[in-house]
């Protein structure tokens, strides 16, 4: 685990998304392609509106979301809806978008497919809950053991403890597939959370572990 602290927030999601942006230039001119998975929430919206507008072969970048909500798109709620406000726009628009606004009980399976031909991703984004979950990948729930299992399909559907809607979330394999991985949390709950996670052993306590030896933390206050 690599710890990055900032002074303040704004100039974390300058960096992160300057970051990114390198990132996805160097798997562009590598490859001719580049695949990027990034969180919902309200987090990192201010890295979508910094990364939207940078100069990239958008047109031959693949975006998907690390994980979403059972919810219509047109929910506030919706991390789908989040994307295509402040990532999927400007120069961005020209991207390839996965949507993972899916019913799970009849296009898992295809969505399933379609991620499984992206991986490796090239880049991944995430935050972390004070829980210390993942993407969409909750300690205690039921379906968290097979998810995390080295053969699990690279999206998977979940049960949070809150009781709310179940989930569509990438795969403890299919997160640990990327070549680069870069966790953003801001606050102090969130970083003793993090000291914690980094504490434990086993990843079903501490979901986040599923890459945090692998990860670049980056924190403010």
């Amino acid at each position: 685990m690599n710890l990055v602290t900032y002074p303040d927030r704004e100039m974390m999601m300058i960096d992160v998304a300057n970051m990114m942006a390198g990132e996805l230039r160097a798997a562009l001119a590598s490859n001719g392609t580049a695949t990027l998975a990034v969180p919902g929430g309200s987090t990192p919206g201010p890295v979508f509106d910094n990364l939207c507008d940078v100069d990239l072969d958008w047109e031959n970048v693949t975006v998907m979301l690390g994980d979403e909500r059972c919810v219509p798109e047109s929910s506030e709620r919706s991390n789908t809806r989040l994307i295509r406000e402040r990532l999927l726009t400007g120069k961005a628009a020209a991207a390839k978008f996965v949507s993972f606004a899916i019913d799970p009980a009849v296009q898992l399976e295809a969505l399933q497919q379609e991620v499984e031909a992206h991986l490796p991703l090239n880049l991944l984004l995430l935050g972390m809950g004070a829980d210390m979950h993942t993407a969409s990948l909750f300690p205690g729930a039921p379906e968290l053991e097979a998810a995390l299992a080295p053969d699990a399909p690279a999206v998977v559907t979940m049960t949070p403890q809150d009781g709310l809607e179940p989930r569509v979330t990438l795969s403890g394999r299919a997160l640990k597939s990327a070549m680069s991985i870069h966790v953003l949390i801001t606050g102090a709950e969130k970083r003793a959370a993090l000291e914690t996670a980094a504490k434990l052993h086993d990843a079903k306590d501490a979901p986040i572990r599923t890459v945090l030896g692998d990860a670049t933390i980056h924190w403010a206050e």
